[in-house]
């Protein structure tokens, strides 16, 4: 009896821990709308209640209004000089890929798929587009469509059903970008500053975290030294770097 006492006090100190930081709240936000049409730029800082603070960069958009591409760049250009060339609103870079370069995952890049889907406990989920909808899907829900525009796999899950996903990686701090769809019309892409996994799980399912909008899937993408953003707002440009050079993007244009 007393090792079961014992066992039931040690769980609910972690349920307790967990729940102390999972306690995210917004402490500003500032919005800007593109400089053409289509999206909207919201950057927005968090913090919780041991301290911890974390900056994110999202670009909200509708599928109504813009278009969801996957950029494929074996040249190895940055996100700026592409988004440059492309007259893009807004783009992240995108999944993983090896050290010869190839993508790893489901790569659909304006119709043409340039790498198979794979099984792999990394690659967790799937982010598809078509010309009406977009999807995130967990990698054991898909199924090849017909009419596909864009598609990447990536991982791991951060946000199911509008609830952090349990048991993600909660001691590598890091850059991280990730993907998010909330209604079948309606989704985001962004940039946060160094957070775990756990970390950006828990912020990506924070109450009111994005005004008038409820984040129903996320998923991570190649984060690190990978990890880049822009976005073209009204007021000028907001551009931050990845580290080094990445194999595909995942941008929006406007329609």
């Amino acid at each position: 009896m007393a090792g079961r006492i014992s066992s039931l006090a040690a769980l609910l100190v972690l349920l307790v821990a967990a729940s102390a930081r999972a306690a995210w709240t917004v402490a500003a936000s500032e919005t800007e709308n593109s400089a053409t049409s289509g999206a909207e730029h919201r950057r927005i800082t968090v913090t919780n209640d041991t301290g911890d603070e974390a900056t994110l960069d999202i670009a909200l958009f509708s599928a109504k209004s813009a278009n969801l591409r996957v950029i494929d760049n074996p040249g190895r250009e940055s996100l700026a000089a592409v988004m440059g060339r492309l007259r893009g609103v807004a783009g992240v870079n995108g999944g993983y890929f090896d050290p010869e370069d190839a993508p790893v995952g489901l790569l659909i890049a304006d119709g043409k798929s340039l790498a198979p889907f794979r099984k792999a406990r990394l690659l967790s989920g799937v982010m598809i587009a078509d010309k009406k909808r977009i999807d995130l899907v967990r990698s054991a829900e898909y199924s090849p469509r017909k009419n596909v525009t864009a598609a990447l796999q990536s991982g791991p899950f951060l946000v199911d059903r509008g609830t952090a996903i349990a048991g993600l990686n909660d001691t590598r701090p890091a850059r991280r970008t990730f993907f998010f769809t909330a209604g079948p019309e309606r989704a985001g892409m962004g940039f946060c500053t160094s957070v775990t996994l756990a970390q950006l799980g828990e912020i990506m399912a924070t109450p009111r975290l994005l005004a008038g909008v409820k984040i129903q899937r996320a998923l991570n993408f190649d984060g690190g030294s990978s990890s880049a953003f822009w976005f073209a707002g009204e007021k000028g440009l907001t551009s931050i770097d990845e580290y080094k050079t990445v194999r595909d993007f995942v941008v929006i244009t406007p329609n």
